[in-house]
């Protein structure tokens, strides 16, 4: 437990990914998906991904931040607490960083929390002060 499981590599979160995301959810609003409209009227300036979306994005990385040596599969258990700090602007990257929240027996195998940062790189190329998503994983993993 407390084990830092280092981040992974920079995925680019392209409006393509954002419109893909809002057609499969129904979540067509504007702020995601309308770009001009967003650019003149959005706080942020432009359009931003879904929450659920940069959510998603944490099973993309799950995998390659822990490894489970000995288990013949892992199943998803939950969610923990959930935070979305910041938004992810359509064009940027983010990625991964992991940290081991808890680790403990349970029926027939090992459950463990996962809490996942999910990192914005800013324009010099350097992770932002604040995450765009925070989630605690549960996540079991059976012999």
């Amino acid at each position: 437990m407390g084990a830092e499981l280092g981040a992974t590599d920079w995925v680019e979160v392209t409006q393509d990914r954002i419109g893909l995301f809002a057609d499969a959810t129904g979540d067509p609003q504007g702020i995601h998906v309308a770009v001009e409209r967003a650019r003149a009227e959005s706080p942020f300036g432009g359009p931003i991904a879904h929450g659920y979306l940069t959510l998603s994005l944490v099973n993309l990385f799950l995998p390659d931040l822990l490894e489970v040596r000995g288990a013949s599969m892992g199943v998803n258990v939950g969610l923990g607490q959930v935070r979305f700090p910041s938004p992810v602007p359509s064009g940027a990257f983010v990625r991964g960083v992991g940290q081991v929240v808890e680790a403990s027996e349970q029926k027939g195998g090992v459950q463990v929390v996962v809490r996942v940062s999910v990192e914005v790189q800013g324009p010099d190329g350097e992770p932002l002060p604040k995450p765009a998503c925070v989630a605690d994983t549960i996540s079991r993993f059976l012999p």
